[in-house]
């Protein structure tokens, strides 16, 4: 395929050219990336070229918006940068939006709060929301609505062929049932039409405890307790982790060991006010940020870091929990490991368990326990990627005993908080899953060039 079209519009770059590197960079600082050549998609054609490149030349294709999802340091073979697929377009009399690949969702969340609507995103604003949806979507209110994968009404995509698809449930349900929940395996998804819900505030925030001065297991027991007693209207979390003790941090969560409780509720504040008394019976707050906020805030309620990092983590489902295991997780990730661990439990449930027409996986775990640890080393040099490599064996052997603590209750994985390395799928799909999107690999993508991903063989 010629290329000189595109690049004479400086559409494709490749390693020495202007704006090779800065394409590249990305949320995740941690994995490089070094493909032969990059392709600036600034429309669906573009993508359409970068494909037929690739499968012309045999060679493997990774997509990339934002970065925040890298399954690993790469080198050789085609990224597709759909970043400047950045257009969001709302139809409030249908109550959807249209939203591009490279589309972040503080963008969506801005569109639609104009008429009185809210999509199905995270908790970060930064983070894309295709990537995010094709990986299932875990949200804000994800115990009221389910995940933002059950919302999608139609995808367009560009699958190996080259051939551009407006896919549906109606028109080719089984591929519209595995590019919702199979990540990036299916092809380049340049465009979702979502649906978006009548919300426009919430009850939420975060309740923080000095996990020196009340107990953390009281914290964990109190909490999970809680989330026995509330509606599918209230989402919630835990986080814990042990704050550097560093100057650009605000004095007050210097050296903090922080267990922090974060809900959204889309009731009434009153109502939110006597569900949350429990946990503020706990103890003494270091912080009490719960209050009635519009959606268009809905971010600050986890305040997850906005710069780029490099970082390692991994994630397990669970059926059920074990307070005493939890408890462990926590001593060997706290005060006394020699680095930071951010450990986070999520309640689940709710439209969370409900079918849908889509391959989100493990619908009937309860909890979903993530670990994250920022990661010695960046991905640009050599050195550095070395640095990284040696960092992540330590972490894995760390992560191994933390995860065996609860090995009786795990599901599996989850593909939207897995950011290990090593693109390994075992455990993201249950055996069912994973055999029909192995199916629909030899249907829609027999060379396998979407490969760079959590890659279904």
């Amino acid at each position: 395929m010629d290329l000189s079209a595109l690049t004479d519009r400086r559409l494709v770059l490749a390693p020495g050219d202007a704006g090779y590197d800065d394409e590249l960079a990305g949320f995740q600082t941690g994995y490089a990336q070094r493909p032969d050549l990059v392709f600036t998609a600034t429309s669906t054609d573009d993508v359409v070229a970068a494909v037929t490149y690739a499968a012309d030349a045999g060679l493997p294709i990774g997509v990339q918006a934002t970065g925040h999802g890298l399954p690993d340091a790469s080198a050789g073979g085609v990224l597709i940068s759909t970043r400047r697929l950045d257009e969001v377009v709302v139809d409030p009399a249908a109550r959807t939006a249209r939203v591009g690949a490279g589309v972040r969702w503080g963008q969506v969340v801005a569109a639609a709060a104009e008429h009185g609507l809210a999509p199905l995103n995270g908790s970060a604003p930064s983070v894309g929301a295709v990537s995010y949806t094709l990986g299932g979507g875990l949200g804000v209110l994800a115990r009221e609505f389910g995940y933002a994968a059950d919302h999608v009404r139609s995808l367009d995509v560009v699958t190996a062929d080259g051939a551009v698809r407006h896919v549906t449930a109606d028109s080719e349900p089984e591929l519209f049932w595995g590019l919702l929940g199979g990540g990036a395996n299916l092809g380049v998804v340049t465009a979702l039409e979502i649906g978006l819900v009548p919300v426009t505030r919430l009850y939420g925030g975060a309740l923080a405890f000095d996990g020196r001065e009340v107990d953390p297991g009281a914290v964990l027991r109190a909490y999970t307790a809680w989330t026995e007693t509330v509606p599918d209207e209230v989402t919630s979390s835990l986080a814990a982790l042990v704050y550097p003790d560093l100057p650009m941090l605000p004095e007050a969560l210097r050296g903090r060991y922080l267990l922090t409780v974060r809900v959204a509720y889309t009731g009434a504040a009153a109502e939110g006010e006597r569900l949350v008394a429990p946990l503020r019976a706990i103890g003494p707050a270091h912080e009490d940020s719960l209050r009635e906020l519009p959606y268009t805030e809905s971010h600050t309620i986890h305040s997850d870091p906005d710069f780029p990092h490099a970082y390692y983590g991994e994630s397990r489902m669970l059926g059920a929990l074990d307070g005493d295991a939890l408890e462990r997780i926590l001593a060997l990730t706290g005060p006394a490991a020699d680095r930071m661990h951010v450990v986070q439990l999520n309640h689940l449930g709710g439209a969370l368990a409900r079918p849908a027409a889509n391959a989100v996986p493990h619908r009937d775990a309860q909890w979903l326990l993530r670990i994250l640890s920022p990661l010695n080393g960046a991905g640009g040099t050599e050195t550095a990627e070395n640095t990284a490599g040696a960092d992540r064996a330590v972490l894995r052997e760390l992560y191994a005993g933390a995860f065996g603590e609860v090995a009786p209750h795990v599901l599996g994985r989850s593909l939207n908080f897995t950011f290990a390395g090593g693109d390994r799928p075992e455990g993201l799909y249950d055996a069912e899953t994973h055999k029909r999107l192995a199916g629909l690999k030899v249907t829609y993508d027999p060379a396998n060039l979407f490969r760079r991903n959590y890659n279904v063989r």
